[in-house]
């Protein structure tokens, strides 16, 4: 079976490398830098070919899937570009894993998927990704479900000054993450909170003392659960939040154009390119991945409190970084399913969705688990005073 990898940065790489693992698949990796081209044919010990193509666009994704007479289709490219090429793979008549969190919502192009007869699956990662499946299984699994919280960071595992931060992927798509309104959903309605938002400090066992602030997490979860209380935040080492809102304020993270010294220059293509350095992950450089989602609800009569924990860190023998292995992971797991006619719904589908399919989100647990990714799972009475729950509530949101 033929597998495309669009994009061969920290994260497809790693994608292709796992995939071409498979005894079945014969991998291509398609990016436009020969430098990120050559990782990815090393990081796969050679068993990946590569080629220098620009996939960009609905057009150039469409024809390069045809192409390479590609069967299926890892996205892993910026943010920017997720949206038209998830499309041009559709119309190229082939499934799509995609993990490009992009802002345009990609469920408008499930009418398009229908008709071609191919699954997709996008936000296909760590979160979003497996933060909503897991919440998608709880919402299913618990008789009344009254709340999720998701809290998730990707972070160097020693702090550097100032920024108490590195960057695992595109360093555009992490300021996004600091500029795109966050939605949460509050008594049953969907609120939006400023990103960087209403910091508050967390301890994480195995880590220390983060800081945690609100991002657009919840991605599709905030409409398609019937959940009344659900919020994610994002985890970094305490400092990094309060940067990022002064060069927010200062304008840093503007898509507007300004002109200096008679140049026209978008603020936030100066400030990814002086970031780049400082952000950058050196050869070997540990990084870790925590993330824990709760939900509390009842289930038998009783009070209880569901919750997934994730502990991960650079694979000393891939030389994998976590976050890349953890976003990876999860996106070629559900590629196999496809592939195994495990997961062939036409149309595209949420992560969450995921979670109603019959032996799926096990099948993905399981095979993270082969690769050293491992979720720890419980659940346990819920002590609070009645009090002290979250009430249900009435709305129609609310209703189950």
């Amino acid at each position: 079976m033929r597998i495309l990898v669009l994009g061969a940065g920290m994260v497809g790489s790693v994608a292709a490398a796992d995939l071409a693992a498979t005894p079945v698949f014969d991998v291509t990796v398609a990016d436009t830098d020969a430098a990120s081209l050559a990782r990815a044919k090393r990081r796969s010990g050679g068993r990946v070919r590569t080629l220098r193509a620009d996939a960009g666009g609905a057009a150039k994704a469409k024809a390069l899937v045809r192409r390479t007479k590609a069967d299926a289709v890892l996205g892993a490219l910026p943010s920017r570009f997720g949206f038209d090429v998830v499309r041009g793979v559709i119309e190229a008549g082939v499934p799509c894993v995609d993990i490009s969190f992009m802002p345009e919502d990609f469920r408008e192009h499930d009418r398009l998927a229908r008709k071609a007869g191919v699954p997709v699956v996008a936000d296909c990662g760590v979160a979003p990704g497996m933060s909503n499946m897991l919440a998608g299984w709880a919402a299913r699994t618990l008789d009344r479900c009254d709340t999720i919280e998701i809290l998730v960071g990707g972070l160097p595992r020693t702090r550097h000054w100032p920024w108490q931060y590195k960057a695992p992927f595109s360093h555009h798509d992490v300021i996004e993450e600091y500029v795109r309104p966050s939605r949460i959903v509050e008594a049953g309605r969907v609120v939006v909170k400023e990103a960087l938002s209403e910091p508050e400090l967390v301890t994480i066992p195995g880590i220390g003392t983060l800081e945690a602030f609100y991002t657009d997490g919840l991605r599709s979860l905030a409409d398609t659960l019937k959940v009344p209380n659900m919020r994610e935040k994002t985890m970094r080492w305490p400092g990094h939040a309060e940067l990022m809102r002064t060069l927010r304020h200062l304008g840093l993270f503007s898509h507007e154009h300004v002109t200096v010294g008679g140049a026209r220059v978008k603020p936030i293509d100066l400030t990814a390119k002086l970031l780049f350095p400082h952000w950058t992950y050196e050869e070997g450089e540990a990084d870790v991945t925590v993330m824990t989602v709760r939900a509390w609800g009842t289930r038998g009569g009783r009070a209880v409190r569901l919750a997934w924990t994730l502990h991960d860190e650079l694979d000393p023998a891939t030389g994998f970084p976590s976050m890349s292995r953890t976003t990876a992971f999860p996106a070629t797991s559900v590629l196999r399913l496809i592939a195994a006619g495990k997961v062939a719904k036409a149309g595209v589908h949420a992560p969450e969705a995921l979670a109603g399919m019959p032996g799926v989100l096990d099948a993905v647990i399981a095979d993270q688990r082969a690769r050293g990714v491992k979720y720890q799972a419980w659940m346990e009475e819920d002590a609070r005073p009645a009090a002290a729950r979250p009430a249900r509530k009435t709305s129609r949101r609310a209703g189950r």
